[in-house]
């Protein structure tokens, strides 16, 4: 009989502990690996997103990808949304070759994140500068680099809602 190890589950890069997460990072980050932070709510992934994730992972040796809480989602996005559970959106971006780890957050914005989690570089889409992005100071004051990642902001789950909607109207 041949034993055959079993390779790694896209379930297995969930992890929701933060602070476990941190310290499998601080590992990382002290072998000389480049971390690369990413967030949003990825509901309904689009061509959009894997773009920006691709870029991101690009640009390093890992990437983290946190996911906005349903209750986060629902309130940046508003009633009805996010279409996908938040398990279920961990999951599928687990699913994803070039994501190393995925975690959720409650938060509005990724400061907390950013200071648990010290990455190298924090990656967001293009449709943001380093004017308009909420965790600016963090970064400044924890010395890490934001990176802008993807195509021209072309794609988005709400004009896939919108484009469904008008689909069903028909």
């Amino acid at each position: 009989m041949v034993v055959v190890p079993r390779k790694q589950r896209s379930k297995d890069k969930i992890i929701t502990d933060r602070k476990s997460l941190a310290a499998i990072l601080a590992g990382l980050r002290a072998s000389g690996k480049v971390i690369v932070l990413t967030n949003g709510v990825f509901d309904l992934l689009h061509v959009g997103h894997t773009r920006c994730l691709e870029d991101a992972r690009s640009r390093g040796d890992l990437l983290v990808v946190a996911v906005n809480s349903d209750k986060s989602a629902e309130a940046l996005k508003g009633k009805g949304q996010p279409v996908v559970p938040e398990v279920e959106r961990l999951e599928v971006l687990a699913g994803l070759s070039f994501v190393d780890y995925v975690t959720t957050f409650e938060e509005p914005t990724a400061d907390a994140l950013l200071q648990q989690l010290l990455p190298t570089l924090y990656a967001k889409g293009s449709d943001y500068s380093l004017k308009t992005l909420p965790e600016k100071d963090t970064l400044k004051s924890l010395d890490i680099k934001a990176v802008f990642v993807g195509d021209k902001k072309a794609h988005s789950t709400t004009k896939l809602i919108q484009k469904i909607q008008k689909l069903k109207k028909k």
